[in-house]
């Protein structure tokens, strides 16, 4: 036997995040072992599941990763633990297309077999709630949805009403609510979100929001309706360990901190051993490494700090320009230009490998799915091996020189070329999930033990001479 819930919504905003975050509080003060789970290709939310659970949480999406390896995530992140809960992304049957559930949190819950609670918000309405969640029983055959939470009712009167009509008309339990009027709110997902739960300042937070739920919510049935089956037909194929034969840095602080898990065991599995570093603490990058991962994140909420680390640039540059294998992603492509412009036109200098500025702006600039080919000259995705991310910044770049880039894009709106390609850097706003192509890792890896043979005959030559 597994346990493992969905925690769908019948739309953004009624309340998902708020209420995984107060069940798993809520499970592990009673000691269960909680394993977090996002649909989509999110990275703040699985910051809070991380943070609440103690447990690294992992994204679900079945638009970027083949069904199999979604199963395969999914058995490898709740090993060890008593309950996985997995929380939606947008409204239950959203997805990449409005003709089907691909890419929908409904498409993950089918993939994982896992049974489904149905957060409703149902604030302003009594009996109409039962004619939403009838629908969405009714709009696809294969989820499972096992019970409703009510959310944003005004009292537990309003709640009964609402129990009342849905059990009625559609033949599943409501199990509790939370109310409109809590007196705690969600900390706003904001850039500072980072450091804020590596300080550990929302654990007051955490703890309230799990007795709130304790409060309003059977937490007897919740357990009771996670009990299903062990996920069958599951390949570990991707995290099998093989010995270490390069060493790869890894930016890692509240700047550069958007890396999916898997990026990084893939990287380990394959033979990397990965050593971090912080440059916003002024790490020049370590010795003696035959790859650098600069991953997403907030360089702009840190541009003063890192703009005064002129060794970090210096190392990061002499090392890039020396053919370093290097990938940069999003908040390290960013890093890797000459200057970030905020929005108060504030120029700060960054590391200075990459000609142009990249000027931060008051709203989106991209967001959405991306399938990437490599551009000519591009070791990761060579031959125009395709992988899959997305795009997500407030920021464009400008540059006066165009040079090679690395990847033709492909989203809802077309096709397009981005990022830059020079020496064996990678860089580009787009964050790949490296799962959607395993032979990215290996060719990372195969380029990073070329640089152990070049760096090795340079100690030689040197001791000769």
């Amino acid at each position: 036997m597994d346990r493992r819930l969905v925690i769908a919504g019948t739309g953004s905003g009624v309340g998902k995040t708020t209420l995984t975050i107060g069940l798993m509080s809520a499970l592990k003060s009673r000691g269960y072992k909680v394993q977090g789970f996002k649909c989509g290709p999110d990275y703040i939310d699985p910051s809070y599941h991380t943070a609440v659970t103690g447990r690294p949480a992992r994204n679900l999406d079945s638009w970027m990763l083949a069904e199999d390896t979604v199963k395969g995530i999914y058995a490898h992140g709740s090993k060890g633990a008593d309950i996985s809960i997995i929380e939606g992304v947008m409204g239950f049957f959203d997805g990449k297309n409005p003709r089907s559930n691909a890419g929908s949190t409904a498409e993950i819950s089918m993939i994982t077999e896992s049974p489904v609670l149905l957060a409703v918000n149902c604030a302003s309405m009594a009996r109409s709630a039962a004619a939403i969640v009838k629908g969405f029983q009714m709009l696809a055959d294969g989820p499972n949805i096992v019970g409703v939470i009510a959310n944003k009712v005004g009292s537990e009167g309003h709640f009964r009403i609402v129990k009342t009509a849905i059990e009625q008309e559609c033949g599943i339990p409501v199990i509790g609510y939370l109310q409109r009027e809590l007196d705690i709110e969600i900390p706003e997902r904001h850039l500072g979100l980072i450091p804020s739960i590596e300080r550990g300042e929302l654990q007051p937070f955490f703890r309230r929001l799990g007795e709130l739920v304790e409060k309003t919510i059977d937490m007897d049935r919740v357990l009771k309706l996670s009990e299903t089956k062990a996920l069958q037909g599951v390949s570990p194929a991707l995290f099998e360990n093989r010995d270490k034969s390069v060493r790869i840095a890894v930016a890692k602080d509240a700047a550069f901190n958007f890396y999916y898990p898997e990026n990084l065991e893939m990287l380990e599995s394959a033979g990397a051993e990965l050593v971090y570093f912080s440059p916003i603490a002024g790490d020049v990058l370590p010795a003696e490494v035959d790859g650098l991962y600069l991953g997403g994140g907030f360089p702009e909420e840190f541009a003063h700090t890192l703009s005064e680390k002129t060794e970090v640039h210096t190392s990061i540059k002499e090392a890039v320009e020396s053919g370093l294998p290097t990938l940069a992603e999003c908040g390290g492509f960013m890093y890797l230009t000459e200057a970030i412009i905020t929005t108060e036109q504030q120029e700060y200098s960054m590391a200075g490998i990459i000609p142009g500025k990249v000027k931060m702006q008051q709203k989106l600039a991209a967001l959405g799915y991306r399938e990437v080919a490599g551009e000519p000259g591009n070791f990761l995705l060579p031959d125009f091996l395709k992988a899959r991310g997305h795009e997500f910044h407030y920021s464009t770049f400008e540059t006066n020189k165009i040079g090679k880039y690395a990847y033709s894009s492909k989203g809802m709106r077309g096709e397009k070329k981005e990022g830059y390609l020079k020496y064996n850097l990678v860089a580009g706003y787009t964050h790949i999930h490296f799962a959607s192509c395993p032979e990215l890792v290996q060719n990372w890896i195969e380029k990073c033990k070329e640089h152990v043979l070049m760096r090795q005959g340079n100690g030689l030559f040197l001791k000769r001479s």
